[in-house]
């Protein structure tokens, strides 16, 4: 799935430790419809490597490419949208461009960080 929108949030990078070592995740809030007398909201999220490969700012216009996925967590289920490519908003990744990309993207997803004897729902 595809949206376009502006950056309005960025939140501090997590990191933790899971049964396939570390990982990191940051979460960003875009805004879409601005046409709308009350715009909507939808927050994506980043893992690993890809946090630092595209250096997502606020105020920026974007375009996410992402999945959605759902996951049970005592017996509560939380959605997960999960960015896998992220370009400025004309589609273009220039040398001056923020989003250059530190090498070819590909559209991975990395292993669940989650531990089955972790306490955090996510």
């Amino acid at each position: 799935m595809e949206i376009k929108g502006k950056v309005i949030a960025v939140t501090p990078v997590q990191t933790g430790e899971g049964r396939n070592g570390q990982w990191k995740k940051q979460e960003y809030v875009i805004e879409y419809d601005q046409n709308l007398q009350y715009p909507r909201k939808m927050m994506f999220n980043l893992w690993g490597d890809k946090i630092d490969q595209y250096h997502i700012q606020e105020g920026q216009m974007i375009t996410v490419s992402f999945d959605i996925d759902c996951r049970d967590y005592n017996g509560r289920w939380y959605n997960d949208i999960r960015a896998w490519k992220v370009e400025a908003d004309d589609g273009s990744i220039s040398a001056e461009s923020p989003f250059v990309p530190a090498s070819p993207i590909t559209p991975t997803i990395p292993a669940s960080p989650l531990d089955d004897t972790s306490d955090l729902p996510f």
